[in-house]
């Protein structure tokens, strides 16, 4: 059937359709610029009668002058003694089509034929009209009659018509088909575009469209699809199962380590070690928070970023930091996300401002859809060209700072992932006293 195609071939039938109406506006153009038309194989009656009454008006001597002046491919004169009919002709006296010739040319007309030579294979009637010529036999004395075949140079249709007309029309004809078939199989493809982009890793499964008649590269498509979402939620699924586990077993250990640390003898290293116990939980929650962020697996709930700002700041003074929070405004700072994700956000800004630059001056601002925190630090600042690469994970800005300050370079590349995570942004700017600026903003939400 033509519905079950393929669509390589469908393209084909397109491109033919494309050619054949192509090809029926340059004949069409040609026929009609040089006036061709249906006359071409059959004259208009008053030509005939136009030359029948000038070789009337002349004497016979000068037929044979205006018989050659006249003559053309199309038309074929000749002077003939008697009417003697040929053994194959066809009569066309009775045809409607040629009855304004009899009463053009009235009793002067003896007959009208289609002349059809002797062939071993004779044609169909059917194409008889179109490469048979016909014979006018008009009198134009008692003892002579005048023989006018019509005869067309090029092949014509029985209808009178070009060929390439008929040829052009089917080709047309041909392409709007190609055409209803080509936006019968774009449809569903729209369809199971939109049904791709409502996929979710994380979600239920999409139902996908059912393609009933498509060609068997669209079912295709349609089923590895299906077999996609089928995997990327296995994926999911195992994934979060192993951070879970992972999250489990990890702090079981750290916790059975922390307490033999409690033993050791120097205080001084009993310190070390649980600061490297307390650094390995921190990667550790670093990094099962960056992994629910890249699968959307964070909870979400209506949160005031002021309090959680607030416990931040005093939790970090209380361990001696200096950690300033600018005036806050009136307005309620509401937040869709995930409490556990933004507290970290904003402990990790704030530690990265204490290691490096010495200090962390918080402010928060409010505008109409959007809530701004900056947080500035006193230190040499960031220069501009390494702010992006900054916030890749495993960065740091200076590698022997790292032996004094600690951590693995994911501070900056995991808090940009939770906030981006949240559908807000994380930049590095210039801070007013010269040091680092960072700048979280988050959708801030308005109850309408």
């Amino acid at each position: 059937m033509m519905f079950r195609l393929s669509l390589s071939r469908r393209f084909i039938a397109i491109g033919g359709a494309g050619f054949l109406a192509l090809w029926i506006t340059l004949i069409s153009s040609y026929y009609f610029a040089n006036g061709l038309s249906r006359t071409a194989s059959n004259p208009p009656p008053g030509q005939i009668a136009a030359i029948v009454a000038l070789l009337k008006s002349g004497p016979a001597e000068r037929w044979p002058v205006l018989i050659d002046a006249v003559n053309s491919p199309i038309l074929d004169l000749s002077v003939a003694g008697t009417d003697l009919s040929p053994e194959n002709t066809l009569d066309l006296w009775d045809d409607p089509d040629y009855r304004i010739y009899r009463e053009v040319l009235g009793d002067d007309l003896l007959s009208i034929r289609l002349l059809v030579p002797e062939r071993r294979f004779r044609r169909p009637r059917l194409f008889q009209g179109v490469l048979n010529p016909v014979q006018f036999r008009v009198r134009l004395s008692p003892d002579r009659v005048l023989v006018m075949e019509t005869r067309t140079p090029f092949i014509v249709s029985w209808f009178g018509l070009p060929v390439g007309l008929g040829a052009g029309l089917v080709g047309t004809l041909f392409g709007v088909v190609a055409l209803i078939v080509l936006h019968r199989e774009i449809r569903p493809l729209t369809r199971l575009a939109a049904a791709v982009d409502r996929i979710d890793p994380v979600g239920a499964p999409v139902v996908l469209p059912k393609l009933k008649g498509a060609a068997p590269e669209t079912r295709a498509l349609l089923k590895a699809f299906d077999r996609l979402q089928t995997r990327l939620h296995a994926l999911v699924r195992a994934r979060l199962a192993l951070i879970g586990g992972i999250q489990h077993d990890v702090r079981t250990f750290a916790t059975r380590l922390r307490l033999r640390v409690e033993h050791i003898p120097d205080e001084r290293e009993r310190e070390k070690a649980a600061a490297d116990i307390d650094d390995m939980i921190e990667l550790l929650d670093d990094a099962l928070l960056a992994g629910r962020a890249g699968v959307g697996a964070l909870n979400e709930e209506l949160l005031d970023l002021v309090p959680l700002l607030e416990a931040e700041v005093r939790d970090r003074r209380a361990a001696g930091g200096r950690v300033t929070l600018a005036a806050l405004p009136p307005e309620t700072a509401l937040v869709i996300g995930d409490r556990l994700a933004l507290r970290r956000v904003f402990a990790n800004l704030i530690d990265n401002a204490l290691k490096y630059g010495d200090a962390a001056h918080l402010k928060l601002a409010i505008d109409v859809e959007w809530l701004q925190v900056t947080v500035d630090d006193e230190g040499t600042g960031i220069p501009a060209d390494q702010r992006e690469l900054l916030m890749e994970p495993f960065v740091r800005l200076e590698t022997s700072r790292a032996r004094k300050t600690g951590g693995a370079g994911l501070g900056l590349a995991v808090a940009r992932n939770l906030v981006e995570a949240h559908g807000g942004s994380l930049e590095i700017d210039d801070a007013p006293a010269g040091g680092a600026r960072l700048i979280v903003r988050l959708c801030l939400f308005r109850s309408r």
